[in-house]
């Protein structure tokens, strides 16, 4: 069973949720495939690198994986150089790309260890061009050692024929495995088995957000910030009604659309005059700047808000530390009363 490998919370009630909001959450073995491929060592006289697809849709946790690996002590000490090249090291011309990599290979190795390898991540959304690829992976084999290794992540599962081992295919956590998560991050150090109308609000809440941890993180900082029965009862509902509609409109869920970076209607709980629409979203690193709006305070608050505008989704505790930014519009529904007010954002 899942919950055998973490301890209950009953006995853990006040750290529990520190735990669980600073560390990888359920993805153990995945960690340990990983670093078991990274750390192999090849037959002597072997040419070809060893390379590792990831595959999983979006918001599963294929980056994170591995960035967390990254961070893992051996796998430091075991490559000189670890390189992270993403889509649009890949937008312009093979060339330009190929050019990209042989600048960052001559201005490092002169600092490292020639006999030790390098680690290349390959982090894509979605298909890569073969004739990069081979253009890729040709100049590691050419110039890096051969104890060099390549990941490479993405939404398709295309990329599984550059692989020279079974691809890690990664999925939404479990239903079990979800709960406990939300649960643990939305009550922090208050203990559930205390508040069983909570506790049972909370678990209709859990089951529309289709095990997105990013999803999860936003609504159980809200019900965090608004520990009130009355107020939770009135966000279940609100998401019920909005799900139910969507469904009816569209075929499906929310949430379904949301894990696909595709827009979403999804309503304003304080505003129902108004609509939002989850435009999409994207990972911002831990260097820039983010806006200080939250999403949840334009979808569940009464932050003054119309147009097109971002705010902030979630900020990663964890490696590689994403802030997830969310493109979202306010529209006045039709047929409201008023003048319209102007494009603006205000606290």
């Amino acid at each position: 069973m899942f919950l055998a490998s973490y301890p209950r919370l009953y006995r853990q009630p006040y750290s529990m949720h520190l735990l669980l909001g600073n560390c990888m959450f359920g993805r153990q073995m995945e960690s340990e495939l990983v670093i078991n491929f990274l750390l192999h060592t090849q037959p002597h006289g072997s040419e070809e690198l060893e390379v590792l697809p990831i595959v999983g849709p979006g918001k599963v946790g294929k980056s994170t994986l591995v960035a967390h690996v990254c961070k893992n002590e051996s796998i430091r000490d075991y490559f000189s150089e670890i390189l992270f090249l993403r889509d649009h090291d890949f937008i312009d011309d093979d060339l330009s790309t190929f050019r990209r990599f042989e600048m960052i290979h001559q201005n490092r190795v002169s600092n490292s260890n020639k006999d030790r390898g390098w680690l290349v991540v390959v982090d894509l959304v979605g298909d890569l061009n073969e004739d990069a690829w081979e253009m890729l992976y040709f100049s590691c084999k050419q110039r890096l050692p051969s104890s060099s290794k390549i990941i490479i992540t993405s939404r398709s599962d295309k990329i599984t024929k550059f692989g020279t081992t079974q691809a890690l295919n990664l999925e939404y956590l479990s239903n079990e495995a979800f709960w406990y998560f939300f649960k643990t991050v939305t009550f922090g150090s208050i203990d559930p088995d205390m508040h069983p109308k909570f506790a049972h609000v909370a678990m209709e809440i859990a089951k529309m957000l289709s095990s997105g941890l990013i999803s999860a993180n936003i609504v159980a900082c809200l019900l965090r910030d608004n520990f009130d029965i009355n107020f939770w009862c009135k966000v279940l509902a609100f998401m019920r009604g909005t799900t139910k509609k969507h469904v009816s409109e569209f075929g499906v869920e929310p949430s379904f659309l949301i894990n696909r970076n595709k827009p979403v209607h999804l309503g304003r709980m304080a505003i129902p005059s108004e609509d939002v629409v989850y435009c999409y979203d994207y990972e911002s690193s831990s260097q820039e700047e983010v806006p200080k709006i939250r999403f949840q305070d334009v979808m569940y608050g009464s932050v003054k808000a119309l147009g097109k505008f971002e705010v902030l989704g979630w900020v990663s505790p964890i490696p590689p530390y994403y802030s997830y930014v969310v493109t979202c519009e306010v529209r006045e529904l039709k047929g409201r009363a008023g003048a319209k007010r102007k494009h603006s954002v205000e606290n």
